[in-house]
């Protein structure tokens, strides 16, 4: 299978060695430091049972790249404007697009960015992943766990062959990957365990490890989480994990959310689809949201101080 992976940042990094080490076809497609890095030492991987060392092809344009079977863009939610113009030298008549952003996606509906002008809603597939991932250097990504999981669905609910055929093509012994026909109801699932940590680690600057040791802190999780659950509910959705017992798992946690490594990296954060899409879905629905709309003030103040909203 041909693939190409926009954006090799520590997600797409680590897809993008696996389905090099599957036997694929891989690009990457990346920019700068980063990219000369790819060129000229490869992708290396870590995690605690293996080591993955990936030699995809990588360009920082995508017309010089060609068709692919399918796209993965793993760049972080704000750069998509930028992005869904330059997608199309990449996409053949059937091509599929997997958009792996944390947060409400674009086709949900929600869309403030207009992203549907350049990709047709048709291509998108939706995508939850569970990976802990860290850039550690360029070109270089550690991974906190031995196993990883890959939610993917079609927004339509259907289970396709092209869902198949993608997720067979990322499928392996440390990577497990569910074909599901409610993926909303997974957006919302790992969207719960975002809301319960990532506002207080951008606030706070520590892990989850570190928060919930304050017992005020804990239970302000376990109430945005409750909070969150009540929109997803509101809006049909059913969530598919214990959240409870993960903010439990999570003190235990020393990954730091990406919105946290995004205000630490001086990059823009996802303020508006992990936080704000969420509380703009509650107002539409009538759902009372406190303790969210008080930490997610407090993030978008955090976020505009430092120029990254």
């Amino acid at each position: 299978m041909r693939v190409c992976v926009f954006g090799a940042g520590a997600i797409g990094g680590h897809l993008a060695a696996r389905l090099c080490a599957h036997g694929h076809e891989v690009t990457v497609i990346a920019r700068g430091a980063n990219l000369a890095a790819i060129r000229e030492g490869g992708l290396v991987v870590r995690t605690p049972s293996e080591t993955l060392t990936a030699r995809p092809f990588a360009t920082d344009d995508p017309a010089a790249a060609g068709v692919h079977d399918a796209v993965l863009v793993t760049a972080k939610a704000p750069a998509l404007a930028g992005i869904a113009p330059r997608l199309a030298p990449l996409l053949g008549p059937d091509t599929p697009v997997a958009f792996m952003n944390n947060g409400i996606p674009w086709w949900y509906p929600h869309d403030p960015d207009g992203i549907a002008a350049s990709i047709a809603p048709a291509r998108a597939l939706g995508a939850v992943v569970y990976s802990a991932c860290t850039v550690t250097a360029l070109g270089q990504i550690s991974v906190e766990h031995a196993r990883s999981r890959l939610v993917l669905g079609e927004p339509d609910g259907t289970l396709s062959p092209r869902l198949a055929a993608l997720a067979a093509a990322l499928r392996d012994d440390w990577l497990r990957v569910d074909e599901t026909p409610v993926i909303r109801d997974w957006v919302w699932t790992k969207l719960l365990m975002n809301l319960s940590s990532a506002p207080f680690a951008a606030l706070t600057g520590s892990a989850p490890k570190d928060i919930y040791v304050e017992p005020a802190a804990f239970e302000a999780a376990r109430a945005a989480a409750r909070e969150g659950a009540a929109i997803a509910a509101a809006l049909g959705c059913t969530i598919r994990m214990d959240i409870a017992a993960q903010i439990t798992a999570g003190q235990s946690m020393t990954h730091k959310p990406s919105l946290l490594q995004d205000l630490e990296a001086v990059r823009p954060m996802e303020v508006a689809t992990i936080l704000e899409a969420p509380l703009a879905l509650a107002r539409a629905q009538g759902i009372a949201t406190p303790v969210l709309d008080m930490v997610v003030a407090l993030v978008r103040l955090r976020a505009h101080a430092a120029g990254l909203a």
